[in-house]
C-alpha cells in the first residue's frame, strides 16, 4: 500500500478515536488512538523491513529474506530514508551465502543513505571486509578508517580491531611470500 496512503488511514482513525471520545466513548476511543498510531508508525517503519531485521537478529536468513522479498518495489513502498536500509539488509543477507555478490548491495545502501552512524560504520566495515578478501588492501584500509569514523558509540570497535589486526597478518604473509620467491 502507498506510503501516503496509510497516513490517510492512520488520520481517519484518528479522527474517529476523537469523535467516540467526544461522544463519551472513552473505551473504544482510546484503543482506536493506539490504532492509528501504529498505522502511523508504519508509515517510517515498514512492516516488512522490521519483521526481516527481526528474523536476522535470529539468524533466521530464509525467512528474513521472504519477508525482503514481500517489498517488490522499493522506490515506491519505502520512504526514502528506509531505502538505504532495505539494501543494507539485502547485503547482509547476502554477505551469508556469498559474500563477494552482497559489495553491491553495501554500495547502493551508503549512496541513498542512512541516518544511523552504527549502520554506515557496519557497511563500510562489510565492504573493507570485501575488499580484503579481494586482496585489495589500500580499498579495505580505506574503508577501516571510514567505518572507524562512522562507529562515534564504538559499537564495532571490537570488530574494526579485529579486522586490522587481519590486515596485519594478511601484511606478514604477502612479506613472507616475496621473501621466500627472492631466495
Amino acid at each position: 500500500m502507498p506510503n501516503f496512503i496509510r497516513l490517510i488511514i492512520a488520520f481517519a482513525i484518528l479522527g474517529a478515536a476523537i469523535t467516540l471520545m467526544i461522544f463519551g466513548h472513552w473505551g473504544w476511543g482510546i484503543p482506536l488512538v493506539f490504532l492509528a498510531i501504529i498505522v502511523a508508525l508504519t508509515f517510517f517503519f515498514n512492516e516488512n523491513m522490521l519483521l526481516a531485521q527481526y528474523h536476522l537478529r535470529k539468524e533466521n536468513m530464509d525467512k528474513a529474506k521472504v519477508w525482503l522479498d514481500k517489498i517488490t518495489d522499493y522506490e515506491k513502498q519505502l520512504v526514502s530514508a528506509q531505502q538505504g536500509y532495505y539494501h543494507l539488509l539485502l547485503g547482509l543477507i547476502e554477505s551469508r551465502k556469498s559474500p563477494m555478490q552482497s559489495e553491491k548491495y553495501f554500495k547502493k545502501a551508503l549512496s541513498l543513505g542512512m541516518t544511523m552512524d552504527h549502520n554506515i560504520a557496519l557497511a563500510k566495515l562489510s565492504l573493507a571486509g570485501i575488499a580484503m578478501a579481494k586482496r585489495n588492501k589500500r580499498e579495505a584500509a580505506m574503508y577501516l578508517q571510514e567505518a572507524k569514523k562512522a562507529d562515534k558509540n564504538k559499537l564495532l570497535a571490537d570488530q574494526i580491531k579485529m579486522m586490522k589486526d587481519q590486515m596485519g597478518q594478511l601484511d606478514r604473509s604477502v612479506q613472507q611470500t616475496r621473501n621466500y620467491r627472492t631466495r
